[in-house]
């Protein structure tokens, strides 16, 4: 018995020890360590894209195959069933992105030139305004006739400046190009990754956890395959909750802002609906481009659109996103508020998008974890 003991701790020690030269490694070479996780990340990106465009598919695709190809017929007809309900959701995403574009580019085109039309009369009204000062204030025209300027220094440092920018256009344009190609190369191989997934998730399934139990112990594989069940079930209620409420949002704008005749009710209506998407301040992006779009026609009804939208913002802050995506994902409102701005600070969009489910997935395990220690303890549900 004590040389197990022994031998435990022998094993312990070393094990510790291994672990700590590999730790001190890693901080004396954290630009090599860093370099090395890219190289690795980078590689297998596209497999990432894959898996999320797959899960991103899977929600709606569930959905369809359990209410619309329900019944015996279609029981027998796996591989049908799938390619239908992958189709339609297919057709459904194309016919959403394309009805955005619709609305949006054309709009925007047409403020991008409405901008154009005015900017020259407010130049002319800026002039008349400053050679309206000056009169007022002779003073200040003193002064400035009094500014010696070298312009010759000055053409030649903008010449300078237009060289190095037009060098730099270049190497830009360059590297755009470069990553727009590898974006498009990585987004393919992520989609016909994704299509694999898609119909083939139940043999995967089964080999990973044929894979799990023939590696790990029972206990272990029950803990993982829960906290996963956990996290599905989590993220896709935070997928479908995260669209109904922008949906909402949305119509709230659009609703409102036909009533009260304000312009570009529509357009305005789905970029808060799209830029919703991002939770919690998602919305602002879109108050802040459309308060733009309403200020080249009406200053007045911009400001009457921020204050529409601090009202509805308050209403979708304090009781739709609550109840909508807080209920769905079974986090309380508070934590959905600080999951939100933890995730921004961190990771930004990303971390706003990803937090809210992954601090749902840490709630409901430590709340099953807290009521199986309660049980033990009998403690009631009134004395906690």
């Amino acid at each position: 018995m004590k040389k197990l003991l022994k031998d435990n701790l022998v094993k312990r020690i070393v094990f510790s020890g291994i672990v700590l030269i590999f730790v001190y490694w890693i901080f004396n070479n954290l630009a090599m360590f860093g370099s090395v996780i890219g190289n690795f990340v980078g590689i297998i990106m596209p497999f990432i894209t894959g898996l999320v465009i797959a899960f991103i598919f899977n929600v709606p695709m569930r959905f369809i195959e359990k209410h619309l190809f329900k019944g015996e017929k279609f029981e027998k007809k796996s591989r049908i069933k799938r390619l239908c309900s992958y189709l339609i959701t297919l057709a459904a995403i194309i016919f959403i992105m394309t009805v955005v574009l619709i609305v949006l580019i054309p709009q925007i085109g047409k403020t991008i030139a409405e901008i154009i039309k005015v900017i020259p009369v407010a130049a002319a009204q800026l002039q008349q305004w400053a050679v309206g000062k000056l009169v007022e204030f002779p003073e200040i025209e003193e002064y400035i006739k009094g500014i010696n300027i070298d312009w010759s220094a000055l053409l030649k440092s903008v010449a300078s400046f237009l060289t190095d920018g037009t060098k730099g256009v270049i190497s830009g344009g360059i590297d755009a190009v470069s990553g727009i190609i590898s974006g498009v190369t990585t987004f393919f191989i992520g989609f016909v990754f994704s299509i694999y997934v898609l119909f083939q998730k139940e043999t995967l399934a089964r080999q990973l956890k044929k894979v799990m139990y023939a590696l790990m112990p029972e206990q272990t594989n029950k803990k993982i395959l829960e906290v996963m069940q956990i996290a599905d079930t989590t993220f896709s209620n935070f997928l479908s909750g995260q669209c109904l409420e922008a949906c909402i949002l949305g119509s709230m704008f659009v609703i409102s802002m036909t009533i009260l005749r304000m312009p570009y009710a529509v357009l305005i209506g789905v970029l808060i609906a799209v830029t919703a998407l991002i939770p919690i301040v998602g919305a602002f992006i879109g108050c802040i481009v459309g308060a733009l779009l309403i200020c080249m026609s009406n200053p007045l009804q911009a400001l009457a659109f921020i204050i529409l939208f601090l009202v509805l913002q308050q209403i979708e802050g304090n009781l739709i996103y609550p109840h909508v995506v807080g209920s769905s994902v079974g986090l309380p409102g508070i934590w959905v508020l600080v999951a939100v701005t933890v995730g921004g600070s961190l990771f930004g969009v990303v971390g706003m998008l990803t937090f809210i489910p992954l601090c749902s997935v840490a709630y409901a395990l430590f709340r099953v974890y807290i009521n199986r220690k309660a049980d033990e303890k009998s403690v009631k549900n009134t004395e906690i």
